[in-house]
């Protein structure tokens, strides 16, 4: 696929490169006067040292109850439990005390951690202890900060079904247009967009095809469709330049983008426009959703039990942003005011993520943005996980962008406290990878260089970190809505983690080095891969990691012979480790598992729909013959459908049987062919290929697969004792190699459609 390059230049000077360059090299300078002996570096490390070694009394485990150090865990995690179960959903009462507790923790832990573990003996020791340390403190700042501004999440339903009466009574309707940017996407999935947006119900509206690549395929396809068709003769600034090429070629009052894989449902406006009744509100997100298995939970052989990738920020953190006043632009599946946009000069172009800071320019014009937690749309997601880390990396890039021009919400005028907060959290998150590395890396040091980053007994752990530890677990999947496990949340996190460390720190160095590459979409493949290049890392750490398991419990137990108090704090640190190498070495082993790409055979998608449904055929004495039936599974191709007569296989006879198929419900008459039976106990089974469809034939089918209201369910992620044992599962019986064959999604023999 070609590149769909943009070409950005910075706008300010590069402030936050310098100072990153400055922090690394103090703190280098440090460790090298520490490594050296210089006097005063020493003797400030030898004093911090002391006060490590003789900590305030708080912030140790009472003697006095060493049999009882589990009790402060198992009474807070009672609590905790109790209140997720009287609340199975958050609520104001229930999140404030939940999250009071986890921040209460959370002091406590770092003031255990800051004051009484760090091993300052040494400089080697040192250097990591205190690297690790100010690690867990950036970890937990950034997850603090969400827990304050998760306070302020409230559920806005009431309100958008009471401003939607106006929309569906047509007292408020408003002109809108309906932009589609495409640059390279195959015909096919724009066709189904196309017939998706109209399908739209809602009467006042405009369809514009922006075609960045000015292709006579895709001119021909909106005069087929009826739709407007836009061009434009380069490709300046990607598709910020796109859209804002055809923002004066059209006069909606307001627009809708979406993106050329994305299919709105028939009520997306009636849902939407409602809530600009509000003069102030200039931008409504609503969540990306997706109609394809994404390739994570398909390698993992997972696609029933694990939830889409995004889910995490469209339950949790975009509701977090919309409290904040600080909703992040999506790029695809909102509804934005032209005046509004027109008065900040269009989409910003001097960023790869020209959404997300042409919400920020709106915000600070004064504007609001707000979101919507109901999914109205669907799109294809990426489609292996090359393409996943592609774009996921470009998001990192585009976001991080933000520390070098004029749109960083950290520094822009006409932004509140809170909003720049908000937005803080989501430029840290980007960094947290550096951690994952460093915590991954972590456990070798004790096998290999014989360091010890923390100095604690096991009775501190259990005192001060299983409290906090356990209240986390606990509370983790149900403060975001269950779309995500802790358990998996870590494993997704480690297959991007050192490509996104290095991208980060690439940005932070060159933060325009490199353009905008669209990811492909309609893609299909017929045999198994696995990702060398995301996996080369992760594979070596895995062996490092396993060796270092081993010689970690081998040095516990020689540890375990002696009695002398420096082999003791050396078996402290051997305890830690082989317990953090384990938990490594099993996230590893998730994370490689998800780089192995399983086959996908098929371009379209099947979806699982009962439909009542009456097939006719013409008998072998010319006779027409009625069968009566429900489908199982249809897609643009084609249909599987079970019917309770017999003897169809019977006229099958080696060669496909045409049929006429009326699914009534929908009112769709549909002519093809059975290219594959079955009988099942009383029930028999066929595979029906559909001939060429009519346009007409066509804007049924699509409108019933992609654009039925309500169809796109949320799906809860399993809970942390499950994902445990899904994870262990996976490891030791990986679905992709023992369980499954390729899924063509059906019972077919014989010929099958692309």
């Amino acid at each position: 696929m070609t590149a769909n390059k943009i070409k950005v230049q910075s706008i300010k000077p590069p402030l936050a490169t310098l100072i990153l360059i400055g922090i690394v090299l103090l703190g280098g300078l440090i460790v090298f006067f520490w490594a050296i002996g210089l006097g005063v570096i020493t003797d400030i490390f030898a004093y911090l040292n002391l006060l490590q070694e003789n900590p305030p009394m708080w912030v140790e485990a009472p003697v006095v109850m060493s049999r009882f150090l589990l009790l402060p865990s198992i009474i807070i995690f009672v609590a905790v439990f109790i209140i997720t179960k009287i609340s199975p959903q958050p609520k104001v009462w229930s999140r404030f005390i939940t999250i009071a507790i986890l921040l209460i923790l959370t002091v406590r832990y770092i003031q255990w951690r800051s004051l009484s573990t760090l091993n300052l003996s040494n400089p080697l020791d040192g250097t990591f202890s205190i690297a690790l340390f100010l690690l867990e403190i950036f970890v937990l700042f950034n997850s603090s900060l969400q827990l304050f501004l998760m306070v302020k999440v409230k559920d806005n339903q009431r309100e958008r079904d009471r401003l939607a009466v106006a929309v569906t009574e047509k007292t408020f309707q408003p002109r809108v247009d309906i932009f589609i940017p495409t640059y390279d996407e195959p015909e096919f999935i724009l066709r189904r967009t196309v017939i998706g947006c109209q399908a739209i119900d809602y009467e006042a509206k405009t369809v514009y095809l922006l075609d960045d690549t000015r292709r006579s395929a895709i001119a021909e396809l909106a005069a087929e469709l009826g739709c407007e068709y836009i061009t434009r003769p380069n490709n300046n600034h990607a598709k910020a330049g796109n859209i804002n090429h055809a923002l004066p070629l059209s006069t909606g009052e307001f627009i809708a983008f979406f993106d050329a894989d994305f299919i709105p449902s028939t009520n997306f406006l009636a849902r939407t426009l409602g809530l600009f009744q509000d003069r102030k509100l200039a931008l409504l997100q609503t969540p990306q959703n997706f109609y394809n298995i994404d390739p994570i939970a398909r390698n993992l052989g997972l696609e029933d039990i694990l939830t889409p990738e995004e889910e995490v920020f469209y339950r949790q953190l975009q509701p977090i942003k919309d409290a904040a006043g600080s909703v992040i632009c999506a790029g695809t599946s909102f509804v934005m005011r032209r005046e509004a946009l027109e008065s900040i000069g269009g989409f910003v172009t001097d960023s790869l993520s020209e959404d997300y800071f042409t919400g920020i320019r709106l915000s600070s014009q004064g504007y609001r943005l707000a979101y919507i937690d109901e999914k109205l749309s669907a799109g294809l997601a990426a489609e292996n996980i090359a393409d996943h880390a592609k774009q996921r990396l470009r998001w990192a890039r585009g976001t991080l962008q933000a520390f070098f021009i004029n749109s960083n919400p950290l520094t822009i005028s006409g932004l509140n406290f809170m909003q720049r907060l908000a937005h803080l959290e989501g430029l840290l998150h980007w960094f947290s990878s550096i951690a994952s590395v460093f915590f991954l890396l972590m456990p070798l040091g004790y096998a290999f260089f014989d360091i010890i980053p923390i100095r604690a007994t096991t009775d501190d752990f259990l005192f001060f970190f299983l409290p906090y530890y356990i209240t986390k677990l606990t509370v983790f999947s149900w403060l975001n809505y269950r779309s995500r496990s802790a358990i998996l949340s870590n494993i997704y996190g480690l297959v991007l983690a050192f490509p996104q460390a290095i991208t980060v720190i690439q940005v932070m160095l060159a933060p325009f080095a490199n353009g905008f590459d669209v990811t492909p979409k309609g893609t299909k493949s017929d045999r198994f891969s696995f990702n060398w290049k995301l996996a080369f890392p992760l594979l070596i750490v895995f062996i490092l990691t396993a060796i270092s398991l081993w010689s970690n419990i081998y040095a516990c137990i020689i540890s375990a012979m002696h009695e002398s108090p420096a082999i003791n704090e050396k078996m402290q640190g051997l305890n830690l480790g082989w317990i953090w190498s384990t938990y490594n070495l099993l996230s590893l082993g998730g994370a490689l598992l998800i780089l192995l790409d399983v086959p996908k055979p098929d371009l379209y998608e099947w979806f699982n729909l009962r439909r009542v449904i009456k097939l006719e055929t013409i008998a072998s004495d010319s006779q027409i013959e009625t069968y009566w039936g429900v489908t199982t599974s249809i897609s643009q191709i084609g249909a599987h459908i079970s019917l309770t007569h017999r003897g169809i296989n019977q006229l099958l006879q080696g060669e496909s049987i045409p049929v006429s198929i009326s699914i009534l419900e929908e009112n769709i008459n549909i002519s093809g062919r059975i290219v594959a039976t079955n009988i099942d106990q009383d029930f028999h089974h066929l595979r029906v290929n559909f001939d060429a469809l009519s346009l007409e034939q066509e804007r049924k089918l699509v409108t019933l697969l992609f654009c039925r209201p309500g169809q796109w369910k949320r799906k809860n992620s399993p809970g942390e004792l499950y994902s445990i044992w899904l994870m262990l599962r996976i490891l030791l019986r990986p679905k992709v190699l023992f369980d499954r064959t390729p899924k063509i999604n059906a019972i077919e023999v014989g010929q099958r459609s692309a």
